[in-house]
């Protein structure tokens, strides 16, 4: 992988690099896009005539091809330079918001989805990988810090945005609004980005692509039909076999280890850090999905707000994540990553589990506090996670683990929302039987799902204590 390089480290703490600034506005654009659409629905319903279960594949496949795409990028970012991954990211996600836009039928704005997402999964790990190259480790943390408002902090915002916007009109001003920004931050982008270095050669094994996709994407698919129309069974039956390819996939991985041309090296997997950092990940970003996907369904079903209403009350959660996120890379740098992952987790903990206590009159003031509690509580452990993960590889390996940070939010995010939803449903739909009104078995099964979330979140306080105060190469 090639990196864009400013004036040389002095060692004092110096401005964040041009390459680094650019790409995190980048990312930010394109990953706001994950979830912009999750207001969306009913207008999409009206508008294109599709059911609801239709619908919801603009979400979907968005996630489903971000999860096939992101594993090949490890090989991609180390055989191009860091201009022309740039170009092909921010290339691809504007072609596909420009056919989105103008999509005659919810075909081919599922088929801009799509090509969306494969230019996101592009911009994830190029950040990452070109931030772990240009940033000396002494102020990663800091610079870190910033990455945390484009890769949490977009998708918690994504859908207050999309309310705003589509108070003023069709889901077309979605991509519309979108599209000039993506195309100025791609100019100003090519202009300013440059190469350092030479890509190294090395051919790709298309057999690892198509497990690769077949496995992380079947298992992200297969969630999604949890608690849906296509039911568990089906569901059971896709995560099954996208698991048995992600296991053929780790055979081919482990033999191409040998040759020197893995499509993802999993040699990361070797690095105790690194892999405590990335299970910890996971659950933070399960339970801010579950979250995420909870309380709309609170706020508008229950409580009758509108998607706007709900985009506001949650919007100074997502801030609060985004402001806070370099100050705890500030942090880090002086005091290690412990210092904030483990109250952090304890936050989350007492968040979620408040969130167990909702009913039709919980006050609004109390909604708002606990999101923003959890909000917080993400922001303190994103940023030393991110950090501790990646300091723990050898540069040689840093475009891989940016991969697989990656595949796993993906995976994450697919898991927190299955979950939560086939909790609600079973539970909602088990006391609607017993002949309880629909509301307070809604309300029921919400409960039930923030306990499992809450349950699984007390797990990460544990595993942050064995967290290093900090990582280098060995760890």
């Amino acid at each position: 992988m090639t990196a864009v390089l400013d004036p040389p480290s002095t060692g004092r703490v110096q401005r964040t690099p041009t390459v680094v600034r650019l790409l995190v506005l980048a990312t930010f654009v394109v990953i706001l896009n994950e979830t912009i659409m999750v207001n969306a629905i009913p207008r999409l319903m009206d508008s294109l005539h599709v059911t609801e279960q239709s619908a919801q594949w603009v979400s979907t496949a968005f996630m489903l091809t971000m999860a096939a795409v992101i594993p090949v990028t490890g090989w991609f970012l180390q055989r191009v330079t860091t201009r022309r991954a740039f170009a092909v990211a921010m290339g691809v996600f504007l072609a596909g918001t420009v056919l989105a836009a103008v999509a005659p039928s919810f075909a081919v704005l599922l088929a801009g989805r799509i090509v969306q997402a494969a230019g996101t999964a592009v911009m994830m790990p190029l950040l990452m990988t070109t931030l772990m190259t240009v940033v000396p480790e002494h102020d990663r943390g800091r610079v870190m810090g910033n990455v945390t408002l484009a890769m949490s902090v977009a998708p918690a915002l994504g859908p207050a945005v999309s309310g705003l916007i589509l108070q003023a009109g069709s889901w077309r001003l979605l991509f519309v609004v979108v599209a000039p920004i993506a195309a100025v931050v791609m100019l100003v982008g090519l202009r300013r980005v440059r190469d350092v270095g030479t890509p190294q050669p090395g051919s790709l094994d298309w057999p690892s692509v198509v497990l690769a996709a077949l496995g992380f994407g079947g298992v992200v698919y297969g969630l999604s039909l949890f608690g849906g129309s296509g039911g568990a069974g089906l569901g059971i039956a896709v995560v099954a076999v996208g698991l048995g390819s992600i296991a053929v996939f780790v055979l081919r991985q482990r033999r191409l280890q040998r040759t020197g041309e893995p499509l993802l090296d999993l040699r990361i997997l070797g690095h105790r850090t690194y892999v405590l950092a990335l299970a910890l990940m996971s659950v933070a970003f399960l339970a801010m999905l579950g979250s995420m996907i909870l309380l709309p369904i609170y706020l508008q079903h229950v409580r009758g707000l509108s998607p706007l209403q709900t985009g506001l009350l949650v919007m100074p959660g997502g801030l609060a994540m985004g402001l806070l996120g370099p100050a705890a890379g500030k942090v880090f740098d002086r005091f290690g990553g412990r210092v904030l992952v483990l109250p952090g987790s304890a936050g989350m903990v007492l968040a979620l589990a408040g969130f167990t206590q909702v009913s039709l009159s919980m006050p609004y003031w109390q909604v708002l506090a606990l999101h923003t509690l959890l909000m917080v509580s993400l922001a303190a452990m994103f940023t030393p996670l991110f950090t501790l993960g990646m300091n723990a590889l050898p540069p040689h390996l840093y475009s891989h683990g940016s991969s697989m940070l990656g595949t796993l939010q993906q995976v994450a995010a697919a898991f927190g929302t299955a979950l939560v939803v086939t909790v609600l449903s079973a539970r909602s739909g088990q006391l609607v039987a017993e002949g309880v009104a629909p509301v307070p078995a809604q309300l029921s099964g919400m409960r039930l799902a923030f306990v499992v979330a809450a349950v699984l979140a007390l797990l990460t306080v544990a595993v942050a204590a064995k967290l290093p105060r900090s990582s280098d190469v060995s760890a």
